[in-house]
C-alpha cells in the first residue's frame, strides 16, 4: 500500500481514479508501511534509497534532498514518511500550490528543526519567487529575507538548520533544471506489476480484517491499473459486496461480481474509459477523430477525456494519438468484442490499400 496524499476536490469521482479522496486518506493512514522493509514494490528505488539513508546515518548527517516523480497513488508520500522515520526525524508536509509567495516558504523554512524532513508535494506547482528562494535554501541552508520596498529594501540573510527536502511531482518535466539539479537523489516511481499488487492487497486485507483467497486478490489486482491506491479502494468495495451478498469471504467469483456492479471490467476500464472507446469504435469506425469531437460524442469535457481517460487507454495500448486525431488499436476492437471495418488497420488511422 503505497500511495500519496494528493487530493483534488475538482477531480471526477471514479473508483479507478488515482487521486485520493477523503475516505482514501482516512484508510491509508492506518495502512501505510512504516519502514522500507515493509514497503511493497519499487525494488530499485527502495534499494537505492536504503543506501542513501544508511550512509547519511553512518556519517551522522542529514540525508540528501530527494526528488520522487511518478503518477498519483504509487507511494511518494509514503516514502517521504519512511525517510523521516528511517532518519529518526520529524516531518512537515505541505504542497506547491500552498506556497504562492516567497514569504510563505520563508516562514516554513525558518521554523524547521535540524534534520527535519520537509515534504513538498506537487513541487512543480510552486510559485517562481518561492522556487528561486528554495535554490539557496537547498544548497547553502540560507535564505535572504527582503525587508522594505523599493530603493530602501534590505536583504537580511537568515541561516537555516540542515534539513532534508523531499519533493514529489507527477510532472517532472515541468521542474526547471536548476531546481532538479539540486536534489542529491532522484527516483521515478513505476506502475506496479499484478504480482506486487496482490501482495499489497493481501497485506491490506489482513490489516482491515478481510478474508480473501489468492484468486480473489489476483482478480482485484488485475483491475487496479498498476496503482496500489486503486487496489486498496477496489478491495474495500469488494469487501462491502462480500459482506452484503456473500459470507464476507472474497473469492475470484465474488470479486468479479462486485466489480461488475461498480462497472470496472477485467482490464480496469470503467464507464468513462469504455464510453470513449465505444464512441471511437462505433461512431467513428476507429478513427481518426479529433479530441473535441470525441469529447462531444461521449458527453464529457475535452479536458476530462484528455487528462482523465486517455492516459490509461494509451498506456494499455487501446488508443493512439496521431497528428490526424485519436485512433483505436486492434486491442481496443478485441477488448469490446467488435470487428474492425474492412479496409482499416485499426491502429494507425491509415487505410489498407489492398483492402486486407
Amino acid at each position: 500500500m503505497n500511495w500519496d496524499d494528493t487530493t483534488d476536490d475538482t477531480a471526477p469521482e471514479r473508483l479507478v481514479g488515482s487521486v485520493a479522496d477523503r475516505e482514501d486518506q482516512a484508510v491509508e493512514a492506518a495502512l501505510r508501511p512504516k519502514d522500507l522493509d515493509e514497503f511493497i514494490g519499487q525494488e530499485k528505488v527502495r534499494e537505492q534509497l536504503d543506501l542513501v539513508l544508511r550512509a547519511a546515518r553512518a556519517r551522522g548527517a542529514t540525508a540528501d534532498h530527494v526528488l520522487l516523480s511518478g503518477a498519483p497513488g504509487l507511494g511518494k508520500t509514503t516514502l517521504s514518511m519512511i525517510i523521516a522515520a528511517e532518519m529518526g526525524a520529524p516531518i512537515r508536509i505541505t504542497s506547491g500550490p500552498a506556497i504562492q509567495h516567497a514569504g510563505d516558504l520563508a516562514a516554513i523554512l525558518s521554523s524547521l528543526q535540524e534534520g527535519e524532513v520537509l515534504f513538498l508535494d506537487e513541487i512543480h506547482r510552486m510559485s517562481r519567487p518561492a522556487e528561486e528562494m528554495l535554490y539557496m535554501a537547498m544548497e547553502d541552508f540560507r535564505v535572504d529575507v527582503i525587508v522594505g520596498k523599493g530603493p530602501g529594501a534590505t536583504a537580511i540573510p537568515l541561516e537555516l538548520p540542515p534539513f532534508t527536502l523531499v519533493g514529489a511531482t507527477t510532472r517532472a518535466g515541468l521542474l526547471p533544471p536548476p531546481l532538479r539539479d539540486r536534489f542529491g537523489f532522484t527516483a521515478h516511481m513505476e506502475f506496479y506489476e499484478p504480482a506486487e499488487l496482490e501482495r499489497v492487497i493481501h497485506r491490506s486485507a489482513n490489516l482491515l480484517d478481510v478474508e480473501i483467497d489468492t484468486d480473489g486478490a489476483a482478480e482485484i489486482a488485475g483491475r487496479s491499473r498498476g496503482t496500489p491506491r486503486i487496489a486498496n479502494r477496489l478491495l474495500r468495495r469488494v469487501r462491502d459486496y462480500a459482506q452484503v451478498k456473500a459470507d464476507g469471504f472474497i473469492t475470484r467469483d465474488i470479486a468479479g461480481a462486485a466489480l461488475a456492479v461498480y462497472e470496472v471490467d477485467a482490464r480496469g476500464l470503467d464507464r468513462l474509459d469504455r464510453g470513449v472507446l465505444e464512441a471511437l469504435l462505433k461512431l467513428f469506425g476507429g478513427g481518426p477523430v479529433g479530441l473535441s469531437t470525441l469529447a462531444v460524442a461521449v458527453g464529457e469535457e475535452r479536458e476530462t477525456v484528455e487528462e482523465v481517460a486517455e492516459p490509461f487507454l494509451v498506456r494499455e495500448g487501446l488508443l493512439a494519438r496521431t497528428p490526424r486525431g485519436r485512433v483505436a488499436t486492434p486491442a481496443a476492437w478485441a477488448h469490446l468484442g467488435l470487428t474492425p471495418p474492412r479496409g482499416t488497420t485499426g491502429g494507425n488511422g491509415q487505410q489498407d490499400l489492398f483492402g486486407a
